[in-house]
């Protein structure tokens, strides 16, 4: 795996065998690796695979069950984890039920807007598909219905953002006690996250974003990005925002008013209608050429290129070959080394983990570190070659 990753980037700093810094960033992957099993073992997992003859969003060729994946989120150099994750195989009912949600949040001013989002976002997204598909046919379900629906959900989880940051009374218990923003004062309206969505079904995948989130598909050995980061100085963005009354200072970089360094986010009320939460959607339909996706948050993008982190994730899963599954009746011991080496437990590997992927995953992380990137650094890896 080292040398896939030396293969892929720039070289990794020199380890020493007494460098405390390696033994402590080694010891802490290894935490956020585990935290990541426990995580996905408890995602629920909806075991109703009725199959829908004739239906276009459930028939084909395409991903009946769930994908294989794997997902690493560390802290880095950051005083404070602000990033969030969310897998949800299966997660909207009939007939979207081999649909299967993927999100990174990456939160600033505080974690509790990112951490709101991947508690509510799937959620949100799973009552608007099955409402909409209850009102309309299946021969209406084009790309722009998709977007349609894409945005309202990101226009409610925003005003739900926004409700909880000024009224603490909507906030969910647990994260009002670890809170470092200003929760308990009136307002607390300075709080955001940026959001990239994925939801891969059958024949489409589906990518709505808003924020420097990415999303990139690795299709034939080329990067093809699936969204377009909101900075402040992209040019569509600086006209909306020059066009509303806004300015964009450049303080360390592009930002909004001169404080905020993205031009789209969930939350941060006190920025809008300047800063907004509607989403950019891209529908691509999926081709026996794509390799695999990756959803990171903007600690990875701003060290590594789109095409590096393709190749590394490429070669990396080729090089894992057949994917092992784990059953049920594994032994203790055997469970423990599947937790150390990266492949969780039979009910993770049940509901589509990968160590391939984690392992993948948690290369880019560890690439992202030795670029000195400064940022909260969470990626997923989807493995979209069908089996």
């Amino acid at each position: 795996m080292a040398e896939i990753c030396r293969d892929a980037g720039e070289a990794a700093t020199n380890k020493g065998k007494g460098s405390g810094v390696a033994r402590r960033r080694r010891m802490e992957l290894r935490r956020m690796r585990m935290r990541s099993l426990l995580h996905l073992a408890l995602v629920p997992h909806n075991h109703n695979k009725r199959q829908l003859d004739g239906l276009s969003l459930t028939s084909g060729l395409g991903h009946s069950t769930c994908p294989r994946y794997g997902m690493m989120s560390i802290c880095g150099r950051r005083r404070e984890m602000e990033d969030a994750v969310s897998i949800h195989p299966c997660f909207a009912g009939a007939p979207c039920q081999h649909h299967h949600f993927f999100a990174v949040f990456d939160g600033h001013g505080c974690s509790h807007v990112a951490e709101l989002c991947k508690k509510r976002m799937h959620q949100i997204v799973a009552a608007e598909l099955n409402q909409r598909l209850k009102r309309d046919t299946y021969t209406q379900v084009d790309k722009t219905w998709w977007r349609e629906a894409m945005e309202k959900c990101f226009a409610q989880m925003d005003n739900e953002a926004v409700a909880s940051g000024s009224n603490t009374k909507t906030m969910p218990l647990p994260f009002l006690p670890s809170c470092s923003c200003e929760l308990r004062l009136p307002r607390s309206d300075h709080v955001g996250s940026t959001a990239v969505v994925a939801i891969l079904g059958p024949r489409h995948l589906v990518v709505a974003n808003c924020g420097d989130s990415r999303a990139v598909l690795c299709r034939n050995g080329s990067a093809v990005p699936l969204s377009s980061d909101h900075k402040p100085d992209r040019p569509d963005e600086l006209q909306r925002i020059q066009a509303a009354g806004g300015r964009v200072i450049y303080w360390d970089g592009a930002r909004v008013f001169g404080v905020l360094a993205m031009s789209r986010a969930i939350g941060d009320s006190y920025l809008k209608p300047f800063v907004i939460s509607e989403p950019e959607v891209m529908v691509t339909e999926t081709t026996e050429q794509d390799e695999c996706l990756i959803l990171a948050t903007d600690g990875l993008w701003d060290v590594v290129s789109n095409e590096v982190a393709c190749q590394l994730v490429s070669r990396c899963l080729r090089a894992a070959g057949p994917t092992t599954t784990t059953t049920s009746s594994n032994t203790e011991e055997e469970e423990d080394s599947h937790i150390e080496n990266g492949s969780g437990n039979g009910e993770a590997t049940a509901a589509g983990f990968d160590k391939a992927c984690a392992d993948a995953a948690m290369l880019l992380t560890e690439l992202a570190l030795a670029r000195h990137t400064t940022d909260n650094v969470s990626v997923v890896v989807i493995n979209l070659k069908r089996h």
